[in-house]
């Protein structure tokens, strides 16, 4: 089906662009592609990676405003300097792996995307997977390295802060998903492409974007989650009571954000329930 975006007076010609096709929900011709198994592994080393820096950055920054070891929480950037390492290194990550896997890195964004009919079951659970095993891969080279301020500073674990409630730390998970899958359907819109193709921007910029102002809000409510394979990986290495005590809000949390995103930008954003409506309408 061809839609064409129609171009208002005075502005820039808008091109013509195709929805691609909705993925079928089991697809085994991909378990026969190399490029199949390719986004896999990319899916993992991405998540490994991008695990290893962002908790060895929070470590560092923990033990940087330590007082025992002569810290000085003013002296420093605040929590900012940790949430640029997680929006950063997903920005750079987004970037390498978008052309080979789609550069999901986070099993809500994939769920979401699942949902949407953008992957297969089969592509979104091995890419879930892969994605939680990188993140305890990474991690686990994490506490490697630095098994000392690993231990002292909680692993980067993410937890519920004192004085909130679950249902405060539940919504802020949501809301947080919410806002990073809604930014992805957002800059990987064939039609917003296609209108704004005058406009050079690169996806992976504002993607990093939102998952560093996300970071900004929600790290004092759960140290931000949003992508449970990141939780996952540092609860396992971890492996304290504390980093399991709440650890179910931070799969719910954001599997609720990314299903409420999907729909908001599928059936609403792009009308899809209206669309399909019209063509049952049009085959009657």
């Amino acid at each position: 089906m061809k839609d064409v975006e129609v171009a208002e007076r005075g502005s820039f010609s808008a091109k013509d662009y195709h929805d691609p096709p909705p993925a079928p929900l089991f697809d085994s011709v991909e378990l026969t592609k190399w490029s199949f198994y390719r986004a896999v592994i990319a899916e993992f080393i991405a998540t490994l990676l991008f695990l290893y820096i962002s908790v060895l950055t929070v470590i560092g920054y923990k033990s940087q405003i330590d007082a025992h070891l002569g810290g000085d929480a003013c002296g420093e950037v605040g929590y900012s300097w940790h949430c640029w390492a997680f929006g950063g290194m997903i920005f750079v990550l987004v970037y390498c792996t978008a052309g080979i896997s789609g550069g999901h890195i986070n099993p809500a964004v994939t769920f979401g995307l699942f949902l949407a009919r953008k992957v297969s079951l089969l592509r979104a659970v091995l890419y879930i997977v892969a994605q939680s095993l990188g993140a305890i891969c990474g991690v686990g080279l994490v506490k490697a390295f630095q098994k000392t301020l690993y231990d002292e500073y909680g692993g980067g674990a993410n937890s519920l802060a004192p004085g909130y409630s679950k249902g405060t730390g539940l919504a802020a998970e949501i809301i947080g998903t919410f806002v990073l899958v809604y930014t992805v359907f957002s800059a990987t819109d064939p039609k917003r492409n296609a209108r704004d193709s005058h406009v050079p921007v690169l996806a992976p910029l504002p993607i990093g974007f939102a998952v560093f102002m996300v970071h900004l809000a929600t790290i004092p409510i759960t140290g931000t989650g949003i992508n449970p394979a990141r939780s996952f990986g540092a609860a396992v290495i971890y492996n304290q009571d504390k980093a399991w005590d709440d650890h179910w809000m931070f799969w719910l949390g954001p599997f609720i954000g990314a299903a409420i995103a999907a729909f908001y930008h599928q059936f609403v954003l792009r009308a899809g329930a209206i669309k399909a409506l019209g063509s049952f309408r049009s085959n009657a």
